[in-house]
């Protein structure tokens, strides 16, 4: 048997490492990293626990007090629990987000591994390098913030943010912006003549959780999605169930290459995994686990 597909042995030397979400049940990352932990032969077991915000420091606090190995944040808790921490990384400061918690020595650090792990997917997965490029990201939320800054910083050369509040997406530009001066970032809202000039971008991410989600907004978001969209195209969508979201699928029928958002996962994951153990992540037996969990299969793009 090998030995990233043993079962998990525990006594009182093993331990824990936790994602905190809410909604959590849907979470992918137990089985990606315990499949890691296997494979390196670290003693340690991964779960997921269902936070709600109201008990987010109650659950930190405990994570202290308990000598956790790291964990992982995920929605809704990115940004408050920066206020959590006794130290913040570079990219987590600028992203205003953390996802991964970690020691060094004796102080809990957050880090935001996000736009890293798509950087890492973008480059090796579908084989695109930002520099020179234009982007366009739909959304103004943390992940935005977090893909947007890292593509910037990445030598990206034009960066556009679409968002049905067209304010927040001026917000975000102009923060964004402030952070990397050498690339141009502008922002404008989810219609036909906002996104009209941007058709010409190398690449269109989805940054919201999965569209509008019904309602008076649901034609126009999908026109403005296909009128970016072309043989020229790569999309790629952070979200990763399912795997062919109707925006990937819509990139297909419109030519484009589609990046599935499990790649995102991977990678930020295995940046994670290097934070807590510091040595690199099995990256083999993470995707592994990754194909095995997801529905039909998961294949590169």
């Amino acid at each position: 048997m090998d030995r990233a597909e043993a079962p998990v042995a525990i006594d009182g030397e093993t331990r824990l490492a936790v994602v905190l979400g809410h909604p959590i049940a849907h979470s992918l990352s137990p089985a990606m990293h315990n499949a890691a932990f296997r494979a390196a032969g670290v003693n340690a077991v991964y779960c997921a626990f269902d936070v709600p915000p109201a008990r987010l420091g109650a659950a930190v606090a405990g994570l202290r007090a308990l000598g956790f190995l790291g964990a992982n944040v995920t929605a809704p808790h990115k940004e408050a629990v920066a206020d959590l921490v006794d130290g913040l990384e570079s990219e987590a400061r600028d992203a205003a987000a953390v996802n991964t918690l970690y020691w060094r020595e004796s102080a809990l650090w957050g880090a935001n591994t996000d736009g890293a792990g798509f950087l890492l997917a973008l480059r090796g997965r579908a084989g695109l390098d930002p520099a020179g490029k234009t982007a366009v990201v739909l959304g103004a939320g943390g992940a935005a913030r977090g893909v947007g800054l890292a593509l910037a910083r990445g030598g990206a050369s034009g960066l556009v943010f679409l968002n049905r509040t067209p304010d927040r997406a001026t917000r975000l530009a102009e923060a964004v912006g402030r952070l990397a001066p050498g690339c141009r970032v502008e922002a404008g809202g989810l219609s036909p003549e906002a996104a009209g000039r941007d058709r010409g971008a190398e690449l269109v991410i989805n940054a919201t959780p999965a569209g509008p989600g019904g309602g008076p907004d649901e034609a126009r978001f999908w026109k403005v999605v296909e009128s970016l969209m072309g043989p020229g195209t790569l999309v790629a969508d952070l979200v990763y169930r399912p795997v062919e979201t109707p925006f990937l699928a819509l990139a297909r029928r419109r030519g484009a290459r589609a990046l599935p958002g499990y790649w995102m996962l991977l990678y930020q994951g295995a940046l994670a995994f290097e934070r807590w153990l510091g040595r690199p992540a099995p990256v083999g037996a993470m995707i592994a686990a990754l194909v095995a969990s997801l529905e039909g299969g998961a294949h590169p793009p």
